[in-house]
Protein backbone atom coordinates (compact mmCIF):
# COMPACT_ATOMS: atom_id res chain seq x y z
CA UNK A 1 0.00 0.00 0.00
CA UNK A 2 3.22 2.08 0.88
CA UNK A 3 4.49 2.05 -2.41
CA UNK A 4 1.00 2.07 -4.22
CA UNK A 5 0.77 6.23 -2.28
CA UNK A 6 3.69 6.98 -3.06
CA UNK A 7 3.48 6.29 -7.09
CA UNK A 8 0.06 7.99 -6.89
CA UNK A 9 1.98 11.22 -5.07
CA UNK A 10 4.45 11.03 -7.91
CA UNK A 11 1.65 11.18 -10.47
CA UNK A 12 -0.15 13.77 -8.78
CA UNK A 13 3.42 15.82 -8.37
CA UNK A 14 3.60 15.22 -12.41
CA UNK A 15 0.48 16.48 -13.04
CA UNK A 16 0.71 19.68 -11.02
CA UNK A 17 3.95 20.56 -12.78
CA UNK A 18 2.77 19.88 -16.25
CA UNK A 19 6.11 17.93 -16.19
CA UNK A 20 6.23 15.70 -19.37
CA UNK A 21 4.65 11.95 -18.73
CA UNK A 22 8.07 10.76 -19.68
CA UNK A 23 9.88 12.23 -16.73
CA UNK A 24 6.46 10.73 -14.57
CA UNK A 25 7.32 7.43 -15.90
CA UNK A 26 11.12 7.97 -15.03
CA UNK A 27 10.11 8.69 -11.31
CA UNK A 28 7.86 5.58 -11.13
CA UNK A 29 10.44 3.38 -12.67
CA UNK A 30 12.99 4.63 -10.24
CA UNK A 31 10.42 3.95 -7.24
CA UNK A 32 9.93 0.18 -8.77
CA UNK A 33 14.18 -0.29 -9.08
CA UNK A 34 14.47 0.43 -5.15
CA UNK A 35 11.41 -1.44 -4.38
CA UNK A 36 13.10 -4.48 -5.89
CA UNK A 37 16.52 -3.51 -4.59
CA UNK A 38 15.21 -3.35 -1.10
CA UNK A 39 13.41 -6.81 -1.56
CA UNK A 40 16.64 -7.87 -2.75
CA UNK A 41 19.23 -6.48 0.23
CA UNK A 42 16.53 -6.81 3.22
CA UNK A 43 15.40 -10.04 4.61
CA UNK A 44 11.57 -10.43 4.16
CA UNK A 45 10.77 -10.34 7.43
CA UNK A 46 12.22 -6.77 7.62
CA UNK A 47 10.16 -4.09 8.72
CA UNK A 48 10.83 -2.58 5.35
CA UNK A 49 10.04 -5.11 2.80
CA UNK A 50 6.96 -5.78 5.26
CA UNK A 51 6.08 -1.72 5.12
CA UNK A 52 6.72 -2.65 1.03
CA UNK A 53 4.65 -5.40 0.66
CA UNK A 54 4.48 -8.60 -1.77
CA UNK A 55 8.05 -10.18 -2.82
CA UNK A 56 10.42 -9.78 -4.79
CA UNK A 57 8.72 -12.12 -7.68
CA UNK A 58 6.01 -10.04 -7.44
CA UNK A 59 7.38 -6.64 -8.18
CA UNK A 60 9.60 -8.32 -11.04
CA UNK A 61 6.17 -9.57 -12.55
CA UNK A 62 4.63 -6.63 -12.06
CA UNK A 63 7.24 -4.21 -13.43
CA UNK A 64 7.64 -6.52 -16.12
CA UNK A 65 4.15 -6.42 -17.28
CA UNK A 66 3.94 -2.32 -17.19
CA UNK A 67 7.13 -2.52 -19.40
CA UNK A 68 5.74 -4.97 -21.80
CA UNK A 69 2.06 -2.87 -22.10
CA UNK A 70 4.43 0.16 -22.95
CA UNK A 71 6.42 -1.69 -25.37
CA UNK A 72 3.71 -2.79 -27.26
CA UNK A 73 2.20 0.87 -27.26
CA UNK A 74 5.36 1.97 -28.51
CA UNK A 75 5.52 -0.17 -31.33
CA UNK A 76 1.39 0.26 -32.16
CA UNK A 77 2.68 3.92 -32.40
CA UNK A 78 5.30 3.64 -34.74
CA UNK A 79 3.56 1.56 -37.16
CA UNK A 80 0.57 3.89 -37.05
CA UNK A 81 2.84 6.43 -37.37
CA UNK A 82 4.54 4.41 -40.66
CA UNK A 83 1.08 3.33 -42.08
CA UNK A 84 -0.80 7.24 -41.86
CA UNK A 85 1.45 10.22 -43.42
CA UNK A 86 0.89 13.72 -42.23
CA UNK A 87 -1.29 15.83 -43.36
CA UNK A 88 0.81 17.90 -45.33
CA UNK A 89 3.45 15.04 -46.29
CA UNK A 90 3.53 14.45 -49.84
CA UNK A 91 1.22 11.83 -51.63
CA UNK A 92 2.71 8.85 -53.43
CA UNK A 93 2.67 9.60 -57.46
CA UNK A 94 -0.76 9.71 -58.80
CA UNK A 95 -2.60 9.84 -55.37
CA UNK A 96 -3.61 12.60 -52.77
CA UNK A 97 -2.42 13.16 -49.51
CA UNK A 98 -5.57 14.10 -46.84
CA UNK A 99 -4.54 17.69 -46.69
CA UNK A 100 -5.22 17.84 -51.21
CA UNK A 101 -8.16 15.30 -50.97
CA UNK A 102 -9.60 18.48 -48.47
CA UNK A 103 -8.16 21.51 -50.60
CA UNK A 104 -9.29 19.83 -53.73
CA UNK A 105 -12.85 18.80 -52.39
CA UNK A 106 -15.10 21.33 -54.05
CA UNK A 107 -13.79 20.15 -57.22
CA UNK A 108 -14.31 16.16 -56.49
CA UNK A 109 -18.07 16.72 -55.56
CA UNK A 110 -18.54 18.46 -58.52
CA UNK A 111 -19.90 15.90 -60.58
CA UNK A 112 -18.11 16.97 -63.99
CA UNK A 113 -14.83 17.04 -62.79
CA UNK A 114 -14.87 14.59 -59.78
CA UNK A 115 -12.19 12.31 -58.45
CA UNK A 116 -10.84 11.10 -62.33
CA UNK A 117 -10.90 14.65 -63.45
CA UNK A 118 -8.84 16.25 -60.20
CA UNK A 119 -6.37 13.40 -61.11
CA UNK A 120 -6.46 14.51 -64.86
CA UNK A 121 -5.33 18.02 -63.08
CA UNK A 122 -2.93 16.49 -61.05
CA UNK A 123 -0.95 14.97 -63.67
CA UNK A 124 -1.57 17.91 -66.30
CA UNK A 125 1.04 20.22 -67.47
CA UNK A 126 -0.03 23.17 -68.59
CA UNK A 127 2.37 26.30 -69.64
CA UNK A 128 1.41 29.96 -69.77
CA UNK A 129 2.97 32.75 -72.18
CA UNK A 130 3.17 36.25 -69.81
CA UNK A 131 2.75 36.92 -66.57
CA UNK A 132 0.77 40.03 -66.76
CA UNK A 133 -2.40 40.84 -66.97
CA UNK A 134 -4.27 38.04 -68.86
CA UNK A 135 -1.31 35.37 -67.02
CA UNK A 136 -1.94 36.51 -63.36
CA UNK A 137 -4.99 34.97 -62.83
CA UNK A 138 -4.68 32.93 -65.25
CA UNK A 139 -1.60 31.37 -63.25
CA UNK A 140 -2.99 31.51 -60.39
CA UNK A 141 -6.78 29.87 -61.04
CA UNK A 142 -4.60 26.79 -62.30
CA UNK A 143 -2.60 26.82 -59.52
CA UNK A 144 -5.29 26.63 -57.10
CA UNK A 145 -6.90 24.04 -58.99
CA UNK A 146 -4.28 21.81 -58.61
CA UNK A 147 -2.97 21.67 -61.88
CA UNK A 148 0.49 19.69 -61.24
CA UNK A 149 3.14 21.44 -63.42
CA UNK A 150 2.81 24.95 -64.26
CA UNK A 151 5.28 26.91 -66.54
CA UNK A 152 5.33 30.29 -66.58
CA UNK A 153 7.56 32.12 -69.73
CA UNK A 154 8.10 35.91 -69.36
CA UNK A 155 11.50 38.14 -69.82
CA UNK A 156 9.71 41.16 -67.88
CA UNK A 157 9.99 42.33 -64.45
CA UNK A 158 7.48 44.19 -61.62
CA UNK A 159 6.81 47.51 -61.82
CA UNK A 160 4.33 49.91 -60.19
CA UNK A 161 2.32 50.33 -63.01
CA UNK A 162 1.70 46.77 -63.65
CA UNK A 163 -0.37 46.13 -59.78
CA UNK A 164 -3.49 48.00 -61.42
CA UNK A 165 -3.97 44.62 -63.13
CA UNK A 166 -1.30 41.90 -62.19
CA UNK A 167 -2.68 40.95 -59.52
CA UNK A 168 -0.34 37.69 -58.79
CA UNK A 169 2.13 40.66 -58.48
CA UNK A 170 2.60 42.46 -55.33
CA UNK A 171 4.41 46.12 -54.20
CA UNK A 172 7.04 44.39 -52.30
CA UNK A 173 8.21 42.38 -55.57
CA UNK A 174 8.49 45.49 -57.92
CA UNK A 175 11.84 45.05 -59.62
CA UNK A 176 11.67 41.41 -59.73
CA UNK A 177 11.42 39.11 -63.00
CA UNK A 178 7.65 38.12 -62.89
CA UNK A 179 7.87 34.82 -63.38
CA UNK A 180 9.82 34.31 -60.08
CA UNK A 181 7.15 36.78 -58.50
CA UNK A 182 4.55 34.64 -59.84
CA UNK A 183 6.44 31.57 -58.93
CA UNK A 184 6.35 32.75 -55.10
CA UNK A 185 2.04 33.10 -55.44
CA UNK A 186 1.33 30.56 -56.67
CA UNK A 187 3.44 27.99 -54.24
CA UNK A 188 2.48 30.46 -51.77
CA UNK A 189 -1.37 29.13 -52.67
CA UNK A 190 -0.75 25.96 -53.10
CA UNK A 191 2.65 24.08 -52.33
CA UNK A 192 1.47 20.88 -53.69
CA UNK A 193 2.01 21.70 -57.62
CA UNK A 194 5.68 22.08 -59.34
CA UNK A 195 5.90 25.45 -60.85
CA UNK A 196 8.68 25.98 -63.72
CA UNK A 197 10.02 29.55 -64.13
CA UNK A 198 11.45 30.66 -67.66
CA UNK A 199 12.77 34.00 -67.18
CA UNK A 200 13.35 34.67 -71.07
CA UNK A 201 11.48 36.40 -74.15
CA UNK A 202 9.94 33.48 -75.95
CA UNK A 203 11.69 32.94 -79.10
CA UNK A 204 10.18 30.42 -81.98
CA UNK A 205 13.45 27.96 -81.37
CA UNK A 206 12.68 27.52 -77.47
CA UNK A 207 8.99 27.58 -78.35
CA UNK A 208 9.27 24.37 -80.67
CA UNK A 209 11.15 22.58 -77.77
CA UNK A 210 9.38 23.50 -74.64
CA UNK A 211 5.76 23.07 -75.94
CA UNK A 212 6.95 19.37 -76.42
CA UNK A 213 7.13 19.48 -72.82
CA UNK A 214 3.73 20.29 -71.76
CA UNK A 215 -0.06 19.25 -72.52
CA UNK A 216 -2.03 22.79 -73.00
CA UNK A 217 -0.39 26.30 -73.89
CA UNK A 218 -2.30 29.70 -72.33
CA UNK A 219 -0.80 32.66 -74.08
CA UNK A 220 -1.59 36.14 -72.77
CA UNK A 221 1.08 37.50 -74.22
CA UNK A 222 0.58 41.53 -75.70
CA UNK A 223 1.26 41.65 -78.96
CA UNK A 224 0.90 39.91 -82.13
CA UNK A 225 4.81 39.07 -82.78
CA UNK A 226 4.27 36.37 -79.99
CA UNK A 227 0.60 35.27 -80.58
CA UNK A 228 1.53 34.45 -84.08
CA UNK A 229 5.00 32.81 -83.02
CA UNK A 230 3.09 31.16 -80.04
CA UNK A 231 0.20 29.70 -82.66
CA UNK A 232 2.84 28.20 -85.20
CA UNK A 233 4.82 26.29 -82.28
CA UNK A 234 1.28 24.60 -81.14
CA UNK A 235 0.00 24.03 -84.44
CA UNK A 236 3.27 22.50 -84.94
CA UNK A 237 3.32 20.68 -81.92
CA UNK A 238 -0.37 19.84 -82.21
CA UNK A 239 -0.92 21.49 -78.97
CA UNK A 240 -4.33 22.99 -77.72
CA UNK A 241 -3.83 27.27 -77.64
CA UNK A 242 -5.95 29.33 -75.38
CA UNK A 243 -5.48 32.30 -76.49
CA UNK A 244 -6.79 35.84 -74.89
CA UNK A 245 -6.51 39.40 -75.70
CA UNK A 246 -7.61 42.71 -74.21
CA UNK A 247 -7.61 46.42 -74.64
CA UNK A 248 -9.82 49.32 -73.06
CA UNK A 249 -13.25 47.70 -72.02
CA UNK A 250 -13.13 44.85 -74.48
CA UNK A 251 -12.09 41.03 -74.34
CA UNK A 252 -11.73 37.77 -76.38
CA UNK A 253 -11.04 34.68 -75.55
CA UNK A 254 -10.92 31.11 -78.00
CA UNK A 255 -8.90 27.89 -78.07
CA UNK A 256 -7.20 27.24 -81.27
CA UNK A 257 -6.71 23.51 -82.03
CA UNK A 258 -5.85 22.67 -85.61
CA UNK A 259 -5.05 18.88 -84.68
CA UNK A 260 -9.05 18.50 -83.36
CA UNK A 261 -10.89 20.24 -86.42
CA UNK A 262 -10.67 23.96 -84.82
CA UNK A 263 -9.10 26.96 -86.65
CA UNK A 264 -5.76 28.39 -85.71
CA UNK A 265 -5.00 31.86 -84.51
CA UNK A 266 -3.81 32.94 -88.11
CA UNK A 267 -7.36 30.87 -89.75
CA UNK A 268 -9.16 34.25 -87.71
CA UNK A 269 -6.45 36.75 -87.80
CA UNK A 270 -4.36 36.51 -91.35
CA UNK A 271 -3.12 39.54 -91.32
CA UNK A 272 -1.73 41.69 -88.33
CA UNK A 273 -4.13 44.97 -88.02
CA UNK A 274 -2.52 48.30 -89.03
CA UNK A 275 -0.70 50.47 -87.25
CA UNK A 276 -3.30 52.22 -84.22
CA UNK A 277 -5.99 49.90 -85.04
CA UNK A 278 -5.05 47.86 -82.18
CA UNK A 279 -3.25 49.94 -79.65
CA UNK A 280 -1.66 48.32 -76.61
CA UNK A 281 -3.10 48.61 -73.40
CA UNK A 282 0.13 51.24 -72.66
CA UNK A 283 -1.44 53.65 -74.94
CA UNK A 284 -5.27 52.49 -75.50
CA UNK A 285 -5.35 51.82 -71.64
CA UNK A 286 -7.18 49.09 -70.30
CA UNK A 287 -9.73 48.63 -66.97
CA UNK A 288 -7.91 46.91 -64.22
CA UNK A 289 -10.88 43.97 -63.56
CA UNK A 290 -10.99 43.34 -67.40
CA UNK A 291 -8.19 40.86 -67.57
CA UNK A 292 -8.88 39.10 -64.07
CA UNK A 293 -12.16 38.40 -66.11
CA UNK A 294 -10.91 37.06 -69.38
CA UNK A 295 -7.77 35.33 -67.57
CA UNK A 296 -10.26 33.86 -65.05
CA UNK A 297 -11.80 32.43 -68.59
CA UNK A 298 -8.75 31.54 -69.82
CA UNK A 299 -8.21 28.86 -66.57
CA UNK A 300 -11.84 27.94 -66.71
CA UNK A 301 -11.45 26.81 -70.49
CA UNK A 302 -8.15 25.26 -69.60
CA UNK A 303 -9.50 23.39 -66.48
CA UNK A 304 -12.50 22.11 -68.54
CA UNK A 305 -9.80 20.69 -71.22
CA UNK A 306 -8.17 18.88 -69.30
CA UNK A 307 -10.94 17.41 -66.95
CA UNK A 308 -13.49 16.95 -70.17
CA UNK A 309 -16.24 19.14 -68.52
CA UNK A 310 -18.58 20.57 -70.64
CA UNK A 311 -18.13 22.19 -74.19
CA UNK A 312 -14.83 24.54 -74.66
CA UNK A 313 -14.14 26.89 -77.11
CA UNK A 314 -13.21 25.31 -79.39
CA UNK A 315 -14.01 26.90 -82.63
CA UNK A 316 -16.06 29.42 -81.16
CA UNK A 317 -14.89 32.74 -79.95
CA UNK A 318 -16.72 34.56 -76.89
CA UNK A 319 -16.04 38.27 -76.61
CA UNK A 320 -16.64 40.36 -73.48
CA UNK A 321 -17.72 43.93 -73.55
CA UNK A 322 -17.59 44.59 -69.94
CA UNK A 323 -18.72 48.39 -70.43
CA UNK A 324 -21.65 47.18 -71.83
CA UNK A 325 -21.99 44.01 -69.43
CA UNK A 326 -22.40 42.13 -72.56
CA UNK A 327 -21.07 38.66 -73.57
CA UNK A 328 -21.35 37.25 -77.45
CA UNK A 329 -19.85 34.17 -78.72
CA UNK A 330 -19.37 33.38 -82.67
CA UNK A 331 -18.59 30.77 -84.41
CA UNK A 332 -14.93 30.23 -86.25
CA UNK A 333 -13.85 28.30 -89.04
CA UNK A 334 -10.71 27.03 -90.37
CA UNK A 335 -9.62 28.50 -93.77
CA UNK A 336 -8.30 26.30 -95.80
CA UNK A 337 -5.65 27.93 -97.49
CA UNK A 338 -3.64 29.25 -94.17
CA UNK A 339 -0.27 29.62 -94.02
CA UNK A 340 0.38 28.17 -90.83
CA UNK A 341 -2.43 25.13 -90.46
CA UNK A 342 -3.81 25.03 -93.68
CA UNK A 343 -1.55 21.96 -94.81
CA UNK A 344 -3.76 19.95 -93.32
CA UNK A 345 -3.03 19.10 -89.58
CA UNK A 346 -6.11 17.63 -88.11
CA UNK A 347 -9.65 17.13 -89.83
CA UNK A 348 -10.60 20.19 -92.26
Amino acid sequence: MTVFLIAAAMVGFGLALRLPARIVWVMLGTLWVAVMIVHLALPGDHALTRAIGGSFGHWLVAGGGVILILLYRAALSAIRARARPAPDAPARPGTFSPAELDRYARHIVLREVGGPGQKRLKGAKVLVVGAGGLGSPALLYLAAAGVGTIGVVDDDTVSSSNLQRQVIHTDARIGQPKVFSAEAAMKALNPFIDVRPYNRRLSAEDAAALFDEYDLVLDGSDNFDTRYMVNAACVAAGKPLISAAITQWEGQISIYDPAHGAPCYACIFPDRPADGLAPACAVAGVMGALPGVVGAMMAVEAIKEITGAGDVLRGRMLIYDALYAEARGISLKRNPDCAVCGSGVGPA
